[in-house]
């Protein structure tokens, strides 16, 4: 539509959307969960504190993936000084909804159709009997660390928390407030001030 126009005299300056989402200090994550999403998402989270003390919102929809790049972005918005506010949307879940009990449960928000999936992680290993051992030992690990994470974050038991994620746990947004993963169903941006 503008193409063919010189920029300057263009009635509004066209920002690129991200660049607008990091003047907001508003983050989105979605998509699958790896290692490239957390490069970027670190870097958001790292400039926007360095910037600013003020508040930032992380919106996420994500089927999760990687437990590994999920740890990383879930303790970088612990680490950062700036409150962060998590909004759910769409679904949560796996390595999303680690993400997600980064922020503390009265900063975690949902939209009322938002979907959450909590279950033990899976892995794929080959090789020698050696290495398939040592990859079954290293998933429990794992398996027993998120684990812990859910409990401390929602409340809930360990032993509950062990008992859901054996299989897929599925929770809607009002189930997910009763289980302590979801501090406030949100329908509208200004219900966020209240």
């Amino acid at each position: 539509m503008f193409q063919d126009q010189d920029p300057s005299s263009l009635p509004v300056a066209i920002e690129p959307v991200g660049e607008r989402l990091l003047r907001a200090r508003t983050i989105i994550i979605s998509g699958e969960v790896n290692q490239k999403l957390a490069a970027i998402v670190m870097g958001q989270l790292v400039a926007l504190a360095a910037e600013s003390e003020a508040d930032i919102t992380v919106f996420v929809n994500s089927q999760g993936g990687h437990v590994e790049a999920g740890d990383t972005i879930h303790d970088m918005i612990r680490f950062i000084r700036p409150r962060v506010r998590m909004i759910g949307t769409g679904w949560v879940a796996s390595a999303g909804a680690l993400i997600y009990v980064a922020a503390p449960r009265d900063q975690r928000y949902c939209l009322p159709n938002t979907r959450f999936l909590l279950h033990q992680p899976s892995g794929g290993a080959g090789g020698t009997a050696s290495d398939i051992e040592i990859e079954a030992r290293e998933i429990i690990n794992m398996r027993d660390r998120v684990n812990r994470i859910f409990a401390r974050e929602t409340g809930q038991p360990l032993e509950r928390i062990e008992e859901d994620t054996h299989r897929n746990f599925w929770l809607g947004a009002e189930a997910a407030v009763r289980y302590g993963l979801v501090g406030r169903i949100v329908g509208h941006s200004s219900d966020l001030d209240g």
